[in-house]
């Protein structure tokens, strides 16, 4: 799977998991198509889904082992990266500590790393 075609499966999860755990109606910016997504978030969903692979690849498939928590932790350390790399000063809430990101983000983000996962069967 190329970096694009990831990047698309990582909005595609992001909006996905928003629609399944986001409590009420989520902000339209949480669930913009593709089509509409800026290009930095563009690059950054595609560098977190190649973080995501690389790091199952490597680990010889066993980080699929990793509980829920752990891969979510993963998916919004590995976003936080990126967000410190496309803005000089990112908005609080794109750098958060993964503790202190709501439960519906923090499942999301899971869920993400579990579709990336699908992509190395």
């Amino acid at each position: 799977m190329s970096q694009t075609e990831g990047a698309r499966l990582f909005r595609e999860s992001w909006i996905a998991g928003v629609r399944a755990h986001f409590p009420g109606e989520p902000k339209p910016g949480y669930v913009t198509p593709w089509e509409d997504t800026p290009d930095w978030e563009r690059q950054a969903a595609g560098a977190v889904f190649e973080q995501v692979r690389q790091f199952l690849e490597l680990s010889g498939g066993h980080a699929s082992r990793l509980s829920r928590e752990q891969k979510s932790r993963f998916v919004a350390t590995s976003w936080t990266a990126q967000m410190y790399r496309a803005f000089d000063d990112p908005k609080p809430g794109y750098v958060a500590d993964w503790s202190d990101l709501p439960k519906w983000q923090q499942e999301t983000d899971a869920d993400i790393f579990e579709a990336v996962e699908k992509t190395m069967d």
